[in-house]
């Protein structure tokens, strides 16, 4: 039998925005109302003291069939193990053997289950980060130095990305800190938004940062440390203060499987605002920029219909596999509404390679995409496109594929050929 958790998500903010006046370490949240206190199986992972009530333990738990960004550190007065005394037992004993350290043959086996168990898990230490105004809930581990990582909270300067154990450290951060926007070069500014391109290799501690920062809300990322053969284009929002960090993406300078972005992220304070296709759509538009500014190096060995032909070559590709549920939705959303944008006005037949030499998407992205809207069939051996306009119109009526809220303005790109000209495949005369 498992044990049953009350779950306070409901109704509880992820992120809190913190007012001039209010302490950090004295927030108190105040719910007008009533609320449902659900009861979900879990399975506890974990055992540790609190960090100020030494003798209080939490148990971090995982929640059956819930997705791991669920996982949290709980009292035991919100467990209710009436019935699964085994279970009880379990932990107790999990926890003497952190303890003692000393431990039976039968217990190293039992002891040694945990802990394959918590690999696979990847217990949450850090629950909270706080980023300029914004304290933030985290969702998953991240591999931070072992004198930070097993902190409850971190804080990190939203400018240079460093992060601190203590309130404290953070605020004399503050007034030593001379950065006010990211490392880099600014590449594009439209009003409050603004991108810095970052090469890994140039600012590798800032880019190691930010990586950390990014495995707290991303399951399956595992670039931490390697981030020399990476590009990092860091989205801030700008006011008189500063350039404040919403998120980003990253990706291989050469990619052997033909991945165009790495890694991309929108910080939770800044979702639902139409940045992370935003950012889906910076990708193409930087590559198609950085590609055609070729043709203007001096003595450049290729002519403009030659670097064009290469951009339809290298420009199409798709994300890095596995996507993270929201990346997966973003993508599907921003792929359906180019798509059905091209669909809706092209006359005449169109193939699935052709959709893909336009959009600079995988010919198995549109498939999957095109699919999920039904408009595609297997027919003869092939996938045939099979729409109606009445079927299109649909589509783009509904809230999902309805027009991105930022569109990327390529007159405001601003982005300059390297010094050295890079390695182009040379072309068959």
């Amino acid at each position: 039998m498992t044990p049953h958790f009350e779950s306070e998500r409901c109704g509880c903010p992820a992120w809190h925005v913190m007012s001039n006046s209010e302490s950090v370490t004295e927030t108190q949240w105040r719910f007008i109302g009533n609320y449902t206190i659900l009861h979900n199986n879990g399975e506890i992972v974990q055992m540790r003291l609190n960090e100020v009530e030494k003798n209080r333990r939490e148990y971090y738990i995982h929640y059956e069939g819930m997705n791991r960004r669920m996982d949290e550190w709980v009292v035991q007065e919100r467990m209710n193990i009436k019935g699964v005394p085994q279970a009880k037992d379990e932990a107790e004993q999990v926890f003497e053997e952190q303890a003692e350290r000393k431990i039976t043959r039968n217990q190293k086996r039992k002891h040694d289950e945990i802990n394959h168990v918590q690999k696979i898990t990847k217990v949450k230490y850090v629950d909270r980060v706080q980023i300029g105004k914004y304290e933030i809930d985290t969702w998953y581990f991240s591999p931070f130095p072992e004198e930070y990582g097993k902190q409850p909270k971190l804080w990190i300067c939203e400018y240079c990305i460093k992060y601190m154990k203590f309130e404290k450290t953070h605020k004399k951060h503050l007034t030593e800190c001379n950065w006010r926007q990211p490392v880099g070069t600014e590449i594009y500014r439209k009003g409050s938004i603004s991108v810095y391109e970052v090469d890994g290799r140039d600012h590798k501690i800032y880019c190691q940062n930010l990586c950390l920062l990014a495995k707290l809300f991303l399951d399956h990322k595992t670039l931490y440390f390697d981030v020399e053969p990476f590009m990092f284009y860091v989205l801030t929002e700008v006011d008189r203060h500063g350039a404040h960090l919403v998120g980003y993406f990253s990706k291989e300078k050469e990619s052997p499987d033909g991945n165009n972005v790495a890694c991309i992220l929108i910080l939770p304070p800044y979702q639902r605002k139409g940045y992370g296709k935003f950012l889906i759509a910076f990708r193409e538009y930087t590559v198609i920029f950085m590609l055609v500014s070729l043709t203007v190096y001096k003595n450049h060995p290729y002519s403009h219909e030659q670097v064009m032909s290469l951009k339809l070559e290298t420009t199409v590709g798709s994300p890095e596999k596995p996507l993270s549920d929201l990346g997966k939705l973003s993508y599907r959303s921003y792929w359906s509404w180019v798509l059905l944008e091209i669909l809706r006005d092209f006359k005449g037949t169109l193939s699935i390679r052709d959709l893909s030499q336009m959009t600079s998407i995988t010919q198995h992205d549109i498939i999957n995409t095109l699919q999920a809207l039904n408009m595609v069939k297997y027919w003869k051996g092939q996938h045939v496109v099979c729409v109606t306009p009445k079927l299109v119109e649909e589509h783009l009526k509904s809230t999902q594929f309805k027009r991105p809220r930022l569109l990327v303005d390529s007159t405001c790109l601003k982005w300059t050929a390297p010094k050295k000209h890079p390695v182009l495949k040379k072309f068959k005369k």
